[in-house]
């Protein structure tokens, strides 16, 4: 499966439910939410902060960080949809004028 058919299937997705209706406003909270889960899997990872220590609370687990990504993909899927942005041609097109910008090592 392509990225266009994973972003035509998260938009069904999304309309079967109502979502499509939502807010990119509430879609981009939501989206910045789970980045935020993705970055404390981070900071505990690499030993920034520590679980239980000073009151931080708890990290999250290998198997959820996963779930995590998904999940900001996901919302980012909706949020492209949102504004009719065909990410996989976007991120082909990019990828060009990196290449050009950024000549490898």
């Amino acid at each position: 499966m392509n990225l266009s058919e994973i972003q035509k299937l998260k938009l069904e997705f999304d309309k079967q439910r109502g979502w499509d209706k939502n807010r990119a406003s509430n879609v981009f909270v939501h989206l910045i939410e789970e980045l935020g889960e993705v970055g404390r899997y981070i900071s505990f990872d690499e030993g920034y902060k520590i679980k239980g220590e000073q009151g931080i609370g708890r990290g999250i687990e290998k198997d959820e960080l996963s779930r995590e990504m998904a999940q900001v993909l996901l919302l980012f899927l909706q949020l492209a949809s949102y504004y009719d942005v065909d990410l996989e041609k976007a991120i082909i097109n990019e990828l060009e004028i990196a290449e050009e910008r950024f000549r490898p090592l």
